[in-house]
C-alpha cells in the first residue's frame, strides 16, 4: 500500500510558537508508519521554513533548531513554491499529499496559513480559509454567533490605532455598559496570550495598551463568573460532538500559565454537569460549528454560569492544541475515538473536502 506522504506545518511567528511545536510532536507519534509518511515542515520565529523529510522522526524542536537536519527557506513566496514544487531538485523530493497545519495563532489560524495550501491545491487538514479568520477574529465570530441564535458575552472592541491617541472615551463607554470586573483582550491571538482580567479604571486603561501590543483590535467583555466547559467537534457535513469536560484552574481565570505549565490546573472529563445541559451544549457547538462554515475539527469553549445555569459560547477554536494536556484529543478519547483514530479521521476529511473541491466547476458554462 502506497503510504501518504502528510507535512505537518508547526512552529510559526506566533506567541504561540511552543505550543505549536509540542503539537507537532503529538501528531508526528500519532501517525501510522504503515500508512504514512511524515514530512516536517518547520517555520522558524524568523518565518524561515525548514524541512526534514529524511529523518521522518525527528523531533519538530530539531528541524527549527538543527542547522544539520534542515533546508531553509525564507518568505511566504518561497514557502509556496516549497509546497509546490516536486522536480527532484526540491527540499521535496515528491509532493505532499495533505498537510496538517498545527501553528497556533497568528499565520497559522487565522486563515493565511489556509490560504496558501489552498493556493498550492493540497488537501489539509481543518478549516477553511473563511471559517479559520472568522473564529481567530473574537469580534467578528460573535456577530455570526449572534445571527444564529447562540447566546455569545457582550462586548466593546477598540482598534491598536484609537487605543494609541486616547483611551478615555472607550473606557467610559465600557463602564456604562458593564460593571467591573473586566476581561481584556486582543480581538485575535489565542492561549490566553496578552489577556488581563481588570478592575479599576487605571487598571483598564494600561491592559488596553498591552493587549495593543498584540493584535490590531482589542476587546473588553464583562467577567462571568461561570464554570468553563468545551466541547470537541469533528467531522464535514454531519460532524460529531464529544463528551464535554470542564477546566478547573487555580488562578484567576485561565491564562497561559495555567493553561500549559500550572500542575494545579485539572481537566474533568465527562464534566459534571445534568444530562440536559449536556445536551444543550453540544447542540449549540454544532449550530456554532456550521453558522462559521467549519470544517474538520474545532474546539467550542463555553461558560455555564453558576448561579442561573445559563449557557454562553465563549470561543471556536479551530486548530486546537495536540499536547499532552489538550482537551480536543483528550475529549475524543473519552468518547471512544484515540489519538491515531482521530488523526485518520482528519486526514480523511481533508481529502474529501479537497475533492468536493476539484469538482467544482471553473469554467463558466452557459
Amino acid at each position: 500500500m502506497t503510504k501518504l506522504r502528510v507535512g505537518i506545518v508547526f512552529g510559526g511567528r506566533s506567541t504561540e510558537h511552543e505550543v505549536s511545536v509540542t503539537s507537532a510532536t503529538t501528531i508526528l507519534h500519532a501517525l501510522d508508519p504503515s500508512r504514512y509518511e511524515p514530512v516536517l515542515i518547520g517555520v522558524g520565529h524568523d518565518g524561515a521554513w525548514h524541512v526534514a523529510e529524511t529523518e521522518s522522526r525527528l523531533l519538530p524542536e530539531a528541524v527549527i533548531g538543527s542547522a544539520e537536519s534542515r533546508t531553509s527557506f525564507v518568505g511566504l513566496r518561497a514557502g509556496l513554491e516549497l509546497l509546490r514544487r516536486d522536480d527532484a531538485a526540491s527540499a521535496l523530493a515528491r509532493p505532499l499529499d495533505v498537510v496538517f497545519p498545527i501553528i497556533h495563532g497568528r499565520g497559522g489560524e487565522d486563515g493565511s496559513l489556509q490560504g496558501l495550501l489552498e493556493l498550492a491545491a493540497i488537501p489539509y487538514v481543518g478549516c477553511g480559509v473563511l471559517s479559520t479568520a472568522l473564529c481567530m477574529d473574537k469580534a467578528l465570530a460573535k456577530a455570526v454567533l449572534r445571527d444564529a441564535g447562540v447566546p455569545v458575552v457582550p462586548y466593546r472592541e477598540i482598534s491598536r490605532h484609537a487605543a494609541q491617541l486616547s483611551t478615555s472615551e472607550f473606557a467610559e463607554s465600557v463602564e456604562q455598559a458593564f460593571q467591573y470586573p473586566l476581561f481584556v483582550k486582543p480581538t485575535n491571538t489565542g492561549s490566553s496570550v496578552g489577556v488581563q482580567k481588570v478592575r479599576t479604571r487605571a487598571h483598564l486603561h494600561h491592559a488596553i495598551k498591552e493587549a495593543a501590543r498584540y493584535d490590531h483590535d482589542v476587546l473588553v467583555e464583562p467577567g462571568v463568573d461561570a464554570r468553563e466547559i468545551e466541547c470537541a467537534v469533528l467531522g464535514g457535513h454531519a460532524p460529531l460532538a464529544s463528551v464535554l469536560g470542564e477546566i478547573r484552574y487555580a488562578s484567576e481565570f485561565y491564562d497561559y500559565e495555567a493553561k500549559y505549565a500550572s500542575e494545579s490546573t485539572q481537566l474533568l472529563i465527562p464534566a459534571d454537569v445534568s444530562a440536559p445541559k449536556a445536551e444543550e451544549m453540544r447542540e449549540l457547538a454544532l449550530v456554532a460549528f456550521h453558522a462559521l462554515k467549519c470544517w474538520g475539527m474545532a474546539r467550542v469553549d463555553f461558560f455555564l454560569e453558576k448561579r442561573s445555569g445559563r449557557v454562553l459560547l465563549n470561543e471556536l477554536n479551530t486548530l486546537p492544541g495536540f499536547t499532552e494536556g489538550s482537551m480536543y484529543p483528550k475529549l475524543w478519547e473519552a468518547s471512544g475515538i484515540a489519538l491515531p483514530e482521530l488523526v485518520d479521521r482528519l486526514i480523511e476529511l481533508a481529502l474529501e473536502r479537497r475533492r468536493e473541491t476539484d469538482s467544482l466547476e471553473i469554467r463558466f458554462r452557459k
